[in-house]
């Protein structure tokens, strides 16, 4: 349950600093999110869920990173943080990689260029739908 003290904890999954530190002010400043921690690779994102299967109610990753695949995160969320939210936002949300994401289970899939609004209105409902259970 959400209150004053409990904000949704986020983690981020991105490997670009200027689009990373925008999209945690924008989140931190508009939602009742908190940003618990980010990570730019496959590798450092996947140790993270292992070490905190319930560390966070929503995990925004991109697909391509300089080093690994988000899609691979996905796989590893399915099993270390199952209870997470799980959004992707790319700027390659072909039909094909939506397809390939929603197949990993995935809630969502958004476009960088385009949809960074409707992600932030995801966000705003679930964070009014986890205030609420």
């Amino acid at each position: 349950m959400l209150t004053a003290t409990h904000m949704l904890r986020c983690f981020i999954v991105e490997d670009s600093p200027v689009v990373l530190r925008d999209l945690i002010e924008t989140l931190e400043q508009v939602l009742p999110i908190r940003v618990v921690g980010s990570s730019g690779t496959e590798a450092s994102a996947t140790a993270w869920l292992m070490d905190n299967p319930r560390g966070c109610d929503l995990l925004i990753l991109d697909v391509f990173l300089k080093t690994g695949i988000g899609l691979n995160v996905l796989v590893a969320a399915r099993r270390h943080a199952s209870q997470a939210h799980k959004v992707v936002l790319t700027n390659h949300a072909t039909r094909e990689i939506r397809q390939r994401c929603m197949a990993l289970q995935a809630d969502r899939v958004f476009d960088k260029s385009g949809e960074l609004e409707d992600l932030i209105a995801y966000c705003s409902e679930v964070a009014t739908s986890t205030a609420a259970t």
